[in-house]
Order: C-alpha cells, then structure tokens, then sequence
C-alpha cells in the first residue's frame, strides 16, 4: 500500500484527501450522524497508504467535522459554532504555504508565456473562467473551483502541456485560498474572494494585452501576496498555541 504513495509527497497526499472528505461533509454528500467509508475503503478510491488516510481523517478531527468511534467507525458531526474560525490546523496551512511557494516560479512563467501566446480562443477561456469568479462571489458561493479553472486556463494559453500537467497534478489542493477565512464570516469571505478577483483581473487584462512583463508581475503579485497572507496565518497560529 505504502507503494501508492511513492513519488508524492506525503503532505501535499493527506490535503488532497483531507479537503476530498472535507467538501463531500460540507457539501451535504455526509451529514451530521452519517458514517464514512471505512479507512479500507478509503485507502482504495485515494490510492493513499493507511498513514495519508489517518493523517487526513485527523485533521477533520481538529475541524471538529467527523469523530472516530472506536470499533465503530469515521461519523459526521455538527461543527460546534464557537470553534468555528479558531480550528486552522498549522501542519496544513504550512503545507498550503509549501504549496504555493512551488506555483510561484512556474505560474509567473507561465502568466508570461500566455500573454506571449495565447490564441483568441484561449483568451475568451480565460475570461469566461473569470466571469464565472464573479458569479460564484455574487451569488455567495465558494471560488475554489472556478479559481482553478481560471488558472489551468492561463496554463493552458502557454501552449506548452507541462504547465497545464503541473496545476493539474496538484488536484484542488493548488488552490488553498478558501481556508484563510471561514465560511461562517460571509462578510469578510466575501471581502476576501473579491480581494482574490481583482488580483486575476490585473493578469488577465495584462494576458489581452499581450505584455509579458505585466503578466508575469501580476501573477508575482497574486501569488506572493498568498504566501504572505498564509505567513501571516501561521504566525497567528503559532502565537494561539504557545
């Protein structure tokens, strides 16, 4: 089993399960009482060792979204509101941070290449990936997905497949935004996820107009201004705990 996990990283492996499991619960796929598969089963659809599966499961735990019973089973419960913005565990904002200190490098380039690049079909591809961020914040709905889109998009107006193969390898675990603020703070979400369109729309305006250089600090900016933020978030964190 531990085969599985060979040529991964074992921490970038339990945040990818971990917010698999993470969005099936507050998506309503689990509701509070419901059982998860089992840490078997589990291990099979992720094709993750015991270890990455006990890993994720307890970070949902320090979530306060599922408890294990013993020799029961993994079991969805109601998140207690007054945890709520205070349960951030540090091992995986430090692996987000990881995360984004690696897309840094390659999405400046890649932001670059576009604007170099880009065909008029993959401009609209970009933008359209942008309309829909804005849809999803008005209508007060998680970005994550679409923010991903937008990104694959500009990786994909490189023309060059290894872009593109490098965000995709990384599944939804590139794009870790959505755990700065909790959702239960609609206004400051809200702020947030407008914070983060602005930020794209200074790339993609620079990708239409096909300036390099702008594109390629517009992305800096995004990315760096990220990393800072998850900075910001763990010295928080570790100033809570000590």
């Amino acid at each position: 089993m531990q085969g599985k996990d060979r040529g991964r990283g074992s921490g970038s492996l339990v945040s990818r399960v971990g917010e698999s499991l993470r969005q099936a619960i507050l998506s309503g796929q689990y509701a509070a009482g419901d059982k998860l598969p089992s840490e078997h089963e589990l291990t099979e659809t992720h094709s993750v060792s015991r270890t990455v599966v006990r890993e994720a499961v307890a970070a949902l735990r320090s979530d306060g979204l599922v408890e294990v019973r013993q020799g029961a089973g993994i079991f969805v419960i109601s998140p207690d509101p007054a945890l709520s913005g205070r349960r951030v565990d540090k091992a995986r904002v430090a692996s987000d941070l990881e995360v984004l200190e690696i897309r840094t490098p390659v999405e400046i380039e890649a932001a670059g290449l576009a604007a170099l690049r880009r065909s008029p079909a993959q401009e609209e591809a970009i933008f359209e990936c942008h309309r829909k961020i804005l849809h999803c914040i008005e209508a007060d709905q998680s970005i994550r997905e679409a923010d991903l889109e937008l990104h694959v998009a500009i990786a994909e107006a490189t023309n060059n497949p290894l872009f593109k193969h490098f965000l995709e390898s990384q599944g939804a675990a590139i794009i870790p935004q959505s755990r700065l603020v909790p959702e239960t703070r609609t206004a400051e979400q809200t702020a947030y996820r407008k914070l983060i369109h602005r930020e794209h729309e200074a790339i993609i305006v620079a990708i239409s107009d096909r300036d390099d250089q702008a594109a390629r600090n517009a992305m800096r900016e995004h990315l760096v201004g990220s990393q800072a933020r998850y900075r910001n978030l763990l010295k928080d964190l570790r100033s809570f705990t000590s």
